[in-house]
């Protein structure tokens, strides 16, 4: 497996592309998205888990029923979300997607972000469907993630290829989300394209596999969105052996979805709403693998961690608090915390006991961009890693006046 330039246009034979409608009432921001494929794709998808979702998820559902689409279009500056014409609209955009492709209305995935509670104004998305059309191309990526960001700071790609069955095989993706974020598919929208052939049931336990490795384990605010969507879409260009049956080559391909969708959520932990840092809790030792997580996803989401990151304050008592809130039977006896980042490594407690340590290189190591937090429960083999960010001032501030 390799890194390669590109988001979800570097498969074979997919166009992507993004305009502003004027959704949003900035005058200058993309918010209006296209994903095509003029070959027909299996498709899968992974939804929020909040009872309370958008009609864009619903419609999507219908859509995905046999397992098939060729298009995604996606709206920002509006999640289409607790509106009584909600699905009517997101049936709206499908049909606008296939008039401009000439292909089935079925065979579109729909998915809109942005505020909740307000009607999605349609007459902008009308007018704009012949320049989303013409705005397609082989390099379109990073126009289609521009128009998926609500207050994300930059836009998220990434692009893998690998050898499958002696063919080349490229999955690529977008994705968007840097509040709202919290485990259980975190508060996202995440499109990929792969041109690898592979039966849609294959796809779907492939996709879910990934998600819970990767946008399962991420947290921002420990608010779960209405609108989280994670699709996608695989059209076989590649010219591999398809793909219908768990063995060799299926693990090599979740292998590769599985990387990168971490890397699309480590851009979204450490773009979160306010952040200064990324956090990365990695948990080893643990008796299994649910209890790994379990402590992982605690650490991470504990509010008190994530302030102590922003003031770069050394602190192992909120990492063991948050440890033993975590509703997992471990050895508090037994636990070592160190923090880590490319200034160096700190040991802050050793057997549950707080260290004496050097507050000038705890300073230092937690002066970094990213930060690792390193939980070593020494009961196993298990080990588990999740994502997040500091907590800062701006977080606040950026929520405060969200609709404004």
């Amino acid at each position: 497996m390799k890194w390669i330039a590109g988001g979800v246009t570097a498969a074979q034979g997919f166009e992507a592309g993004g305009v502003r409608a004027g959704i949003k009432p900035t005058l200058t921001k993309l918010d209006l998205a296209l994903i095509y494929s003029p070959l027909p794709c299996a498709a899968a998808a992974v939804y929020t888990t909040n009872l309370v979702k958008g009609a864009p998820i619903t419609v999507t559902q219908k859509n995905l029923s046999d397992g098939r689409a060729q298009a995604v279009i996606v709206n920002s500056g509006n999640a289409n979300t607790c509106n009584p014409d909600g699905i009517e609209k997101a049936e709206r955009m499908c049909q606008i997607a296939a008039e401009q492709l000439g292909i089935a209305p079925s065979d579109v995935i729909v998915a809109s972000t942005g505020v909740i509670g307000q009607a999605l104004p349609m007459a902008p998305i009308e007018a704009a469907a012949g320049a989303l059309k013409a705005s397609l191309s082989h390099e379109g990526s990073a126009l289609a993630a521009q128009a998926i960001m609500t207050t994300d700071t930059v836009p998220k790609e990434a692009a893998v290829q690998l050898e499958l069955g002696g063919k080349t095989v490229t999955i690529g993706g977008i994705s968007k989300g840097c509040g709202m974020i919290h485990p259980n598919m975190a508060t996202m929208l995440c499109f990929v394209t792969t041109d690898c052939a592979i039966t849609s049931a294959l796809l779907d336990r492939a996709i879910h596999r990934a998600a819970d490795e990767t946008f399962n384990m991420i947290s921002v605010d420990g608010d779960t969105s209405t609108n989280d969507t994670f699709a996608v879409l695989a059209n076989g260009a590649a010219g591999n052996p398809e793909i219908a049956a768990e063995g060799e080559a299926f693990e090599a391909f979740n292998q590769a979805l599985t990387a990168l969708c971490r890397a699309l959520a480590r851009k979204m932990a450490g773009d979160g709403e306010g952040a200064t840092k990324l956090l990365v809790c990695k948990v080893t030792g643990a008796a299994d693998r649910e209890t790994a997580r379990t402590v992982a996803k605690s650490v991470i989401c504990s509010s008190l961690v994530k302030a102590a990151m922003f003031g770069e304050d050394a602190n192992c008592g909120r990492v063991l608090c948050a440890v033993g809130y975590a509703g997992c039977p471990v050895d508090v006896e037994k636990i070592d915390v160190a923090y880590e980042s490319e200034n160096g490594t700190i040991l802050v407690c050793k057997d549950g006991c707080g260290l004496a340590f050097d507050e000038e290189l705890a300073a230092q190591v937690l002066h970094a961009k990213e930060i690792t937090v390193l939980v070593e429960l020494h009961s196993g083999a298990a080990q588990a890693e999740a994502y997040g960010c500091d907590l800062t001032y701006d977080y606040v501030k950026i929520n405060g006046d969200y609709r404004t």
